[in-house]
């Protein structure tokens, strides 16, 4: 199994923006975190703070991977070229988010991109990714039997 965990805008300030929202580890933290729960699990991990780039891997991740987590970060929120990437590609995409981000602004609590993703996780932390790569081999195990 090989998945793509993709981060959106400003994540590559975790540890040092809002940390009492976001949490105190980095993003290099969170990766090691997350890896620490799949050592046998082939795991890349992507951070752009442009729109374009994550498209690109959005489109580059069909059929080479078996799943995509992604932190769409704000793009959430309005980035409608997110949502049309990933209703193209074949490969599932758990969307993830540190925060409860119902429990924020009025404006963060609406994704463009959760109507095409299999499933929404937010507010459990770094762990929110640990879940979302079970949740994604659980889905891959059911598709073979």
């Amino acid at each position: 199994m090989r998945i793509l965990v993709l981060n959106g805008p400003n994540l590559n300030l975790l540890g040092k923006r809002e940390p009492t929202i976001y949490g105190h580890a980095s993003l290099d933290e969170v990766n090691a975190f997350i890896r620490g729960y799949f050592k046998k699990t082939e795991i890349d991990f992507f951070q752009s703070n442009h729109e374009g780039e994550l498209l690109d891997k959005l489109q580059q991740a069909d059929h080479v991977y078996s799943g995509v987590v992604f932190n769409p970060g704000a793009l959430t929120h309005y980035a409608y070229s997110l949502q049309d990437a990933i209703r193209a590609i074949d490969v599932p995409v758990i969307e993830v988010h540190l925060s409860n981000v119902h429990g924020r602004e009025a404006f963060r609590q609406k994704s463009v991109v959760a109507p095409v993703v299999r499933g929404t996780i937010s507010g459990l932390g770094p762990y929110g990714y640990v879940l979302a790569i079970r949740a994604l081999a659980h889905f891959a195990k059911k598709e073979k039997e």
